[in-house]
């Protein structure tokens, strides 16, 4: 809409973030990487604040993250050789959800398509 901020808050992860997380609400999570004066990288997918289990012996409600946006990262720009088998296996099981929550919206060359991008690297 008009007049909105790119991150609408008044949450947000960050040092400086001092309203607390409720469940419904909705983040960006955008982990990067700048090289000064060279390149950076930045990832971006909305996440949803969901409740999770009771931790036993807890004393305060804890919360976890429901990935929404549901697109592949281009596998052009990964370079297997790069990542540990645990950021490997992050990314596999974020491509098997992406494969689960959009297959079922699209048929013919467009899943053909998906399955490709959403195969798993490991």
């Amino acid at each position: 809409g008009s007049y909105l901020s790119v991150h609408e808050g008044p949450q947000r992860i960050s040092r400086m973030g001092t309203e607390k997380l409720l469940s419904g609400m909705i983040l960006s999570n955008e982990p990067g990487y700048y090289k000064e004066g060279h390149y950076g990288i930045r990832l971006e997918n909305l996440i949803l604040v969901t409740p999770i289990e009771e931790v036993k012996d807890g004393d305060i409600s804890m919360h976890g993250f429901e990935t929404l946006t549901l697109a592949p990262f281009d596998r052009r720009l990964i370079d297997r050789r790069l990542m540990t088998a645990d950021e490997i296996a992050w990314l596999d099981d974020y491509h098997a959800g992406v494969l689960t929550g959009i297959a079922p919206l699209v048929d013919g060359e467009t899943l053909k398509w998906l399955e490709g991008v959403t195969a798993p690297l490991g």
